[in-house]
């Protein structure tokens, strides 16, 4: 099935998201779409797969023009989606989720799940998918997830399936074998929108390549261009995608966690008895599939979690029991996960968001009032030191791209001395050229001789910073291994194998060191 947009354009008041976009699918092939967090990639999926009207342009199945008033016209055309958050319900079975939507009955009004679960198998068996049928959703890996979505999609006649950002929840292995699921379904004849900020995996898997900047394409690629090249198109200018660092000289371990548990509501262990050191002038990554502990890990060292026992000391000074100020003023820097709803207040100027852990110092409060003048000049240095782009050091926080944001964020907690500074997820969403900046500046510090931890779910990110990593898993640490592991090793860690076999079982595939 051939798929063409012809001057696709989506407003949203005055935001022009999607701006005249033009785009060829053909049948069997891998299109990818590659922009920034926030180029109009979603968007566009978006109006291809019904959920928004275009304002303008138009939308072609085999040199046909149709008008899609929804998913339902979109599945009838032969579109199907996998959205970067699965639409399933996790207490139902595969076969219940697949189902879902497009149910059959037999005599009586009964549903007739026996046919759907002969079409799972069928399909399974076809790709290669290994999907239990009868497994309920919640029990199954998020990998095997993803396939019960794309199973939903083919069981349906999907001729182009959409995805939408799919490795962000997966390990390298699952990516892996998703990526080679994409190559069997394009032999079949089926054809593949992979929608992707990941410079590796585009190149990996695209028959062709288009670059989507502020809503307008900029550009198409084949897959032999260089990451680089790439690079560039999606920012508008040269960009290193390399960082050059030197190699850590650690000092003491100045911060220590003991037996750390962290308990959630319903009484799970998210984190599970973890004990670790970092020491002064080295990064400590942590990796994991999103959702293993480490949003609950930096949120007891800094305070947040209230169910916490174990030891957490800085130089020497218990942490635990401390109120968040205390931490604060102990000498922690924390960027978190979320800058929007736990890094910044958006109403606030950029001048008050960046003092707003320090806005009682004596050097921008004198008594009960703070120091206009003092608040100003302080963000008027930070705004040139970090390259903040803001019209002014009045204006809103909240209308600064993602990249300027995070630079607020980052710039009011490396702004003192630190005696520990954590970044989570530290360029989530932010464009490649803000990275490098940011990457920079976190290197930095470590060669200041403070304690680094860094949590990422990007595993590009993590070899770039790391001197040693720390994988996550199930609230517990698989192992610390050296920054200069290799992939394969932090792979299988990452889906629950303990180090030593992990280093074991790839060196005896790869037969070499690691």
């Amino acid at each position: 099935m051939k798929l063409e947009l012809i001057g696709i354009t989506k407003r949203f008041g005055s935001l022009v998201a999607n701006d005249h976009i033009d785009l060829v699918v053909e049948p069997g092939q891998v299109h990818s779409l590659l922009g920034e967090n926030g180029a109009g990639k979603s968007t566009l999926m978006n109006v291809l797969y019904g959920l928004y009207d275009p304002s303008e342009g138009e939308i072609r199945v085999d040199d046909e023009p149709v008008v899609f008033k929804g998913p339902a016209d979109a599945m009838a055309a032969g579109i199907g989606m996998v959205h970067q958050h699965f639409m399933l319900v996790p207490v139902f079975t595969v076969a219940e989720n697949v189902a879902l939507g497009n149910e059959t009955t037999k005599a009586g009004g009964l549903l007739n799940l026996a046919r759907t679960r002969e079409r799972i198998r069928e399909i399974s068996d076809q790709y290669g998918f290994a999907v239990d049928p009868d497994a309920v959703v919640e029990d199954l890996p998020v990998g095997v997830q993803q396939r019960v979505e794309i199973i939903k999609a083919l069981v349906r006649d999907a001729e182009v399936l959409i995805l939408d950002e799919p490795t962000a929840v997966l390990t390298p292995r699952e990516t892996d074998e998703l990526l080679g699921i994409m190559g069997q379904l394009t032999a079949d004849g089926k054809s593949i929108v992979f929608i992707s900020h990941k410079l590796r995996e585009v190149k990996a898997v695209s028959d062709v390549i288009t670059v989507i900047r502020r809503g307008k394409v900029v550009g198409t690629a084949e897959p032999s261009a260089s990451t680089t090249e790439l690079a560039s198109l999606m920012v508008g200018r040269s960009v290193s995608l390399t960082l050059d660092k030197a190699p850590a000289t650690p000092g003491e371990a100045s911060f220590r966690v003991r037996d750390l548990v962290v308990q959630a509501a319903n009484g799970q262990r998210v984190v599970d008895g973890l004990s670790f050191d970092v020491s002064q002038g080295e990064i400590l990554a942590v990796a994991g599939v999103q959702g293993n502990g480490q949003t609950e890990l930096t949120e007891a060292i800094l305070g947040l979690q209230d169910h916490v026992s174990g030891s957490i000391t800085l130089d020497g000074v218990e942490l635990v029991g401390r109120s968040v100020k205390d931490i604060i003023r102990a000498g922690v820097g924390f960027v978190p996960e979320d800058r929007s709803v736990e890094g910044l207040v958006g109403s606030f100027t950029v001048a008050e968001n960046l003092v707003l852990n320090r806005y009682d110092d004596a050097a921008f409060a004198r008594g009960l009032s703070m120091s206009p003048a003092a608040i100003r000049k302080n963000a008027e240095e930070k705004i040139e030191e970090f390259d903040i782009r803001t019209q002014s050091a009045s204006s809103a926080a909240g209308t600064l791209s993602g990249g300027n944001q995070q630079k607020v964020v980052m710039a009011r907690e490396l702004s003192r001395p630190l005696k520990l500074f954590i970044a989570s997820q530290p360029t989530r969403g932010v464009d490649v050229g803000s990275i490098e900046f940011l990457h920079r500046r976190i290197v930095a510090e470590r060669d200041g001789g403070t304690p680094v931890i860094i949590v990422s779910t990007e595993l590009d990110e993590v070899l770039e910073l790391a001197d040693r990593i720390a994988v996550l898993y199930r609230g517990r640490f698989m192992g610390i291994v050296p920054g200069t592991v290799s992939r394969d090793v932090l792979g299988l860690m990452m889906a629950g194998m303990p180090a030593d076999e992990a280093l074991a079982q790839a060196h005896d595939v790869q037969g070499g060191d690691l």
